[in-house]
Parts: structure tokens; sequence; C-alpha cells
């Protein structure tokens, strides 16, 4: 396959297109909801009323607003149907020529969808995931056709470090420089790895680009291994993403059928092969070293670092490790241009963020929006703020790494560095919204018994310190804590955070340090009253109870 095939092969797309569209959300969410039993009555009903010429009844991924689902779209009308049932879908089709129908429609005028500029997600609940055509004809493969024809290695690098990209995956590290460190590596055999371990509680990013647009990472894979110089490629994705494991497999082989990954790509000297490797659901392989040992078959436990896989990674090889939505941007700004990636966002953070809404707020779902939007404009206004007439409380952001934000820093910007500012981090994407009937101190002992409970136990600081943090947040939970064991537990911080061996331990103490900050009353409210020599460490004893009253 060369440039010709694809332009014929999208020319063909666009021209079979049917006049009417229906689609419909098949993401995991909807998914859940029953959309597939509404998917099948849209395609009955069609035939029934005699459209089948007229209408295509599509499926496709992700439509963002996950709570109104399942999701009907209706083109080119610009209809949004919500909450649609099986037994919905004859007055829909009836309503396509003129009749009336009680189906509840989205308000596609709404902040939720108005203020998102999608970038990674341009593709997500337009195209089906299941059709390599339906890619194609969205300009898929276009930019890993630019890369091999018209630019060298060296140029692709060039092209991303002025770009501004940073990776996605928590850490934000500039991705041109990391491209270029394994550029650079003297290696037989370079690799590039997918990291689609997404474990953090109440985030869904990388699963929605994984089951909505599987092409798209496949393509920037290619395009990294080509500047790079690597020949396979690896996507790391846990167990509990079946549909995103099932539409990755159908992606690697209708590629491999078309030309697009195996030996000479896009008749060019490029070789790129993708395997897929299933994680059992340990959130410590997020971290990358773990998630090399993963791979290799051994236990998935984190390494001292240097070397850095860019020197010595998988298999001892040189090793570019980004994440799925750090990829997905490649093809945008290979076939839009650097510098209109770079005119996206802040200074020093380009681009778009992709953020999963979760917790209590009105809107949960999917959102991508410019490097620089406030927090309030996230949550009040796209997320129409907490539901049932409840005020916002905080916004957890960075997952089990991150911290909790009080309502009074809501003017805040999203940008790596204003969060980091405030001792939480930009994560890899999810965001928790709480109100005021949530007490912050258990949200702390919430994320540090998941810490602790998948810590894998390499380095003592981890391993022993998130147990004592744990028991001590339920310490003073049962109302057992004193002044000094607040004490104890800010320096217990301090100590795991700076001397665990990994991103885990190192950050695990975030939320409760977040928490102190801002809500440290809620701390002191539940304490007792200094008695005799301060608690020791340890699992806090059961309070007496009385069952005679």
């Amino acid at each position: 396959m060369d440039l010709a095939d694809l332009l014929e092969i999208k020319e063909k797309e666009l021209r079979t297109r049917k006049p009417i569209r229906l689609r419909c959300c098949l993401a995991a969410g909807c998914v859940s909801s029953n959309g597939q039993a509404v998917k099948e009555s849209l395609d009955k009903a069609v035939q029934e009323a005699g459209l089948a010429d007229e209408v295509e009844v599509r499926q496709v991924g992700c439509m963002r607003l996950c709570c109104e689902g399942p999701l009907v779209a209706v083109d080119p009308a610009g209809i949004l149907y919500q909450k649609v049932a099986p037994e919905d879908a004859a007055s829909i089709v009836a309503a396509l020529k003129g009749g009336e129908t009680q189906v509840k429609r989205g308000d596609l005028n709404h902040p939720f969808f108005t203020k998102q500029m999608s970038i990674v997600l341009e593709n997500s609940g337009e195209i089906d995931p299941e059709r390599i055509e339906s890619y194609i004809a969205a300009d898929g493969y276009q930019a890993l056709n630019d890369a091999l024809v018209e630019m060298k290695p060296k140029e692709v690098i060039d092209a991303i470090l002025q770009s501004g990209l940073r990776g996605r995956g928590g850490a934000g590290y500039p991705t041109g420089l990391k491209w270029a460190t394994v550029a650079k590596m003297q290696g037989s055999k370079k690799y590039v790895i997918c990291n689609a371990d997404e474990g953090d509680p109440g985030a869904f990013m990388d699963r929605s680009v994984l089951e909505s647009d599987p092409h798209r990472l496949l393509e920037g894979m290619a395009i990294a291994a080509y500047a790079v110089g690597a020949d396979q490629g690896f996507i790391y994705v846990r167990a509990e993403y079946p549909l995103a494991i099932s539409r990755l497999h159908t992606a690697i082989k209708q590629a491999k059928q078309h030309g697009l990954l195996g030996s000479g790509v896009l008749e060019a000297a490029f070789t790129f092969n993708v395997e897929i490797r299933i994680g059992a659901g340990a959130f410590v392989c997020g971290e990358e070293t773990a998630l090399m040992a993963s791979i290799e078959g051994e236990r998935g436990t984190p390494r001292p670092r240097p070397p850095f896989p860019a020197e010595r990674g998988l298999y001892a090889g040189p090793t570019l490790i980004n994440n799925v939505e750090t990829l997905a941007n490649v093809p945008s700004i290979v076939r839009k241009g650097a510098d209109w990636f770079a005119g996206i966002g802040t200074e020093k953070s380009k681009g778009t963020k992709v953020f999963a809404l979760a917790g209590k707020i009105t809107n949960t779902g999917l959102i991508e929006v410019p490097m620089g939007t406030s927090l309030r404009t996230i949550v009040e206004e796209m997320g129409a703020g907490a539901p049932d007439g409840n005020q916002v409380k905080a916004v957890q952001t960075g997952g089990p790494s991150g911290g909790c934000l009080p309502a009074s820093q809501l003017d805040t910007p999203v940008d790596y560095e204003s969060l980091q500012q405030l001792g939480s981090i930009m994560g890899s994407g999810g965001m928790i919204v709480m109100d005021q009937t949530t007490n912050m101190v258990d949200v702390a002992r919430f994320f540090m018994e998941f810490c602790m409970d998948e810590s894998c136990g390499k380095c003592t600081p981890c391993r022993a310190g998130t147990v004592q943090l744990h028991a001590l947040l339920d310490r003073i939970l049962r109302r057992q804590a004193t002044a000094r064991d607040l004490e104890l537990l800010e320096e217990l911080c301090d100590l795991v955070k700076h001397t665990s061996l990994c991103g885990l331990g190192q950050t695990a103490p975030n939320p409760v340090l977040s928490t102190l900050r801002f809500f440290r009353n809620e701390y002191l409210e539940l304490l007792q009253p200094e008695i005799g020599a301060p608690a020791a460490f340890g699992t806090p004893p059961k309070p007496d109870v009385n069952p005679t009253g």
C-alpha cells in the first residue's frame, strides 16, 4: 500500500457514505448500559422502515457524556439522544421522516460540548473503531505516510520537540527529548512501548481512546518507531479492558493486511510490528521499569534508575515508553505541524489534555480542553457542578499520586506547573469531584489504602511506610489520635516521599499532604487531647464496644 491506495480507500469510503447516519456509542460505558441492544434495535427499525438505502447505523466509540448513555447521534441533523433504550429505536427512526419522538435530547450547545477542543479525541464518537476504512477516511495514516516519505527521522523528532508535547502519563517530561535520547543510543534492537496500564481510580481516558480510535495509537507508535529507529512495539494494557483489547487486536490485524504494519510499511524501507501484552492489573506496573519487567515475564517490580529505559530498557535494548494519550497526539502534530500544536495551551504546557470527570459532579464523562483551562470552567461550567444542589468542596487530580484542591482554588489553570505548586499533579487525567458531604480525612485514607495494597513491597519505605500511614489515618478517623500522632503523620509522609524507590511510594503521601494543607481543620477536629506518651506506630487497637450500651 502507498499514498495512492490510502487516497483511494478514503475516496470510496466518503463516496459510499449514506445521507443520514445514526451514530450509536458502543464504548464500554454505553455497552454496560445496554448500548449493543440499542444498536441492534436501530438496525432492525431502519430495515423495517425501508430506509436501508438512506440511513446508516454506525457503531462508534465514546461520545463523552457517559452519565447520559446509551447515546445516539443523528447526522447531519445535529441531534443527540440520551439514555436511549432499545424500545426507543422505532421512534427515533420515525423522527427521521418527520415523526415525533419523546426520547430525551441532549443540549449540544452546553459548555460540556462547546468548550472542548479535540485532538486526541477528534475521531472518538465519529468513526467505527473496528473498520480501518473509517479511520483512513478521517485522514488516518496520512501522517505516517508524510513522515516516511517526506521527513527524515531527525526531522520527525525535531517536530515533536518544537511542538512542546510533554508526556501525558503524569510526569510531563518533554516527549521530543525522550525520543532524541532513544534515537542516539546504539543498539541493534530498539523498542517502542505504549503504556496503557491505566490504574488510577476514576480514570478512563486511555481506555476510551483504545476503544474508540485504536488505529490512531498504532499510527502514533509507528511514527515514533520510525523516528527512534525501532522495529518492534508492545502495547501493555490491563486485562480489565477486554473491549479495548479486542479492538486493538482487530486494528493490528487490519493494519497488517493493509501494509501499514509489518515489513515495508507503505512500501518504504521501514519495518514495524506491534504485539499486545496483557497485565494482571497491578498499579505498580504503570511505572515504566516494572512494566518492562512484566513484559519480560518477570514479577512487575521497579528497579533503580539510572540506567533509564532509553539507555537500557526492554531486553536490555534502548526503549521508548510513552502512554496512550501522548502517542495519540503524534499523528495530528505531524499532519498539521508543530507550530499549530505549540499555539494551543500555555507557554510551558502545550496542546490539550483529556480528563475523565467523575465523582460528585452532574456531568460525568470524558472531556478534552486546551491546557490552561481553569478548574472552575471544567467543574462548574462543563461538569455543571455538584448534583442535587450541593456545593463543590474539592477536586482531586492525578489519582493516588495527586492531591485534593479546595473549591477556593478552582480558578487554578490546569497545567503542569500550576498544579504542582498546589501540591497536586496533572497525572494521567483522572479528575474526581467531591461535595460538602465528603470527609477529606477519609479520602486521604482511601487513597493511602489503595497505595498500601498496590505496593510491590520491594522497598521498605513504601512497603512499611504506607501501612503505617494508613494506620495513623485510621487512628485519626477513630478519634483515637493526638496532636503528636498528627506530627508523626507528617514526618512519615516526608520520609516515604523522599526515600521510596519508585513513583508509587514517592507520590503516595500526596493526598495526605494536600488535605493537610487545605483541610487541616478536619484533622484537628478529630484529635483527642494529649494524654501520656504518644502512640506508637502499628495497627491501632479496635475501639471498645459495649453492646449493652
